[in-house]
């Protein structure tokens, strides 16, 4: 009887001392396993902390980039604008010019450009020519005080260049008592226009 249960003790021991190598490397291995994935998990841990705080990065880099291209574009509308006033500025400088150029060329008869008054007289009379602007005052002046007048108000005394425009002016005025640009001031019995011209006959 003791053979046999001594068979059978071995026989249990073995076992067991099997099974607890069994359990110890399975164990073992699932403890391996553990800290492989323990460890894994860590790294993907630190890479996703990574790709967060390069995706913030990115995130504020775009961001930046929409604020430049934003301002970028507000300077360029801005531009645009200040382009179109001064274009338009241009062009109405370029009317102005063109409209002082029509008004500062010769007539075919010589006659001096047309010049209109810096503003409306009030006090005399207004008529035109084909070429010139003609006011006459209606109060009584001295040569001097008269050509002052003119020049105040960005004219001149009327310098008469032909015939034509002498009975045009006569016509127009009634035959009344009037000054024209014509002056004997510097030298006497030498009559010069106001603008130096001597008197031709």
């Amino acid at each position: 009887g003791d053979t046999v249960w001594s068979r059978c003790y071995k026989r249990t021991a073995v076992c067991v001392v099997l099974l607890c190598v069994v359990l110890l490397t399975a164990v073992t291995v699932l403890w391996t396993k553990y800290n492989n994935v323990k460890t894994e998990r860590h790294q993907l841990q630190t890479s996703y902390n990574t790709l967060t705080i390069e995706k913030a990065k990115l995130q504020t880099s775009y961001n930046n980039l929409t604020i430049e291209r934003d301002k970028l574009q507000t300077s360029y509308n801005n531009l645009t604008i200040e382009k179109d006033k001064l274009q338009t500025s241009y062009n109405n400088l370029s009317v102005q010019a063109d409209q002082l150029k029509s008004r500062c060329t010769l007539t075919k008869d010589g006659q001096k450009p047309f010049r209109p008054f810096n503003r409306l007289l009030s006090g005399g009379k207004y008529f035109n020519s084909s070429s010139s602007q003609y006011f006459m005052s209606f109060r009584l002046k001295s040569w001097n005080d008269s050509r002052q007048f003119c020049r105040d108000n960005g004219a001149d005394l009327v310098i008469i260049n032909s015939k034509e425009e002498q009975e045009f002016i006569g016509k127009k005025l009634e035959m009344s008592d009037f000054w024209i640009g014509l002056s004997e001031r510097r030298i006497e019995g030498q009559w010069k226009w106001v603008d130096g011209t001597p008197l031709t006959t």
